[in-house]
């Protein structure tokens, strides 16, 4: 089953099950996820059909989704909406229930190490190659914001 299949089946179960907030993020999910295979279609080319993302363009709508709560927790923390906090707290959990387990900070300055090794990296001048680099092989199972405090610590 593909994730787009899967958020689609667990959608239908969350409307059986009245679960609200759980239907309300699969919905806006999903809507999301048809969105970028409709941006995926060449306009210029009529005969271009919509194809369903991988599940590697589906958990990268999904990360960008996340990313979405996170910056709005942020921002309604400063804001100090505890209610809307909340909210985007819960939001943020259901979606990344359907990611990769995420790399913990030990597993990153692991990475980050590697690649500072193979771009010969010494200081904080080297930045702009190490972080590329971080950001590919670690893509998918760390955040960018993650992934640049250890490239930071490290070359700092």
């Amino acid at each position: 089953m593909t994730s787009k299949a899967e958020l689609a089946e667990d959608l239908k179960a969350a409307m059986r099950a009245g679960d609200t907030l759980r239907r309300d993020v699969l919905r806006l999910v999903l809507t999301a996820v048809s969105n970028a295979e409709i941006a995926r279609v060449d306009i210029t080319d009529e005969s271009a059909t919509r194809g369903d993302l991988a599940d590697e363009e589906v958990a990268a709508v999904l990360q960008k989704q996340a990313k979405q709560r996170r910056d709005s927790i942020d921002e309604y923390a400063r804001a100090g909406r505890q209610d809307l906090v909340d909210r985007e707290r819960g939001e943020l959990r259901i979606i990344e229930g359907y990611l990769p387990a995420q790399l913990g900070r030990d597993e990153i300055a692991a990475a980050v190490r590697a690649v500072i090794a193979e771009t010969g990296a010494s200081g904080p001048k080297d930045k702009s190659r190490v972080m590329p680099a971080a950001l590919q092989r670690l893509k998918g199972r760390a955040g960018g914001r993650a992934i640049n405090e250890v490239v930071t610590e490290l070359l700092g």
